[in-house]
């Protein structure tokens, strides 16, 4: 049989995640991998005007901490904002190729008559009949 500790209240840690109790000593716990999610809504806390030091101390994270993950967010935040000036750029990009092959094609073409009008006899030199 497996013995539980008994917490401090009596309340078994189920119950008290029952109640609400154990939220408090969730959110606090800084330690351990933080997922995406919780790194975002507390990045959101901060973006709104929290006081970094109360969030800091609120979910049990250095203020350094959540000042790298704030920066990450941002920087995030900015490229996904560039990612549509490029597809612009991209789009322009790729109009120009299509123009320079339509170009290179035609170019093409007019070197292979050149050689099929050269091959079949020389031009100019022949005279004029009078």
């Amino acid at each position: 049989m497996s013995k539980q500790k008994p917490s401090e209240g009596g309340a078994s840690e189920g119950a008290r995640r029952a109640t609400g109790e154990a939220s408090a000593s969730l959110t606090r716990g800084g330690k351990g991998r933080w997922s995406a999610r919780r790194k975002v809504s507390v990045v959101l806390e901060l973006l709104r005007g929290v006081d970094l030091e109360s969030v800091s101390r609120r979910h049990g994270v250095t203020a350094a901490t959540l000042s790298a993950w704030r920066d990450d967010f941002l920087a995030s935040g900015e490229a996904g904002l560039k990612r549509r000036e490029v597809d612009v750029d991209s789009e322009e990009t790729r109009r120009l190729k299509t123009v320079v092959a339509e170009q290179a094609v035609g170019a093409e073409l007019l070197r292979e008559k050149i050689r099929h009008l050269e091959a079949s006899g020389p031009l100019g030199w022949w005279r004029s009949k009078r």
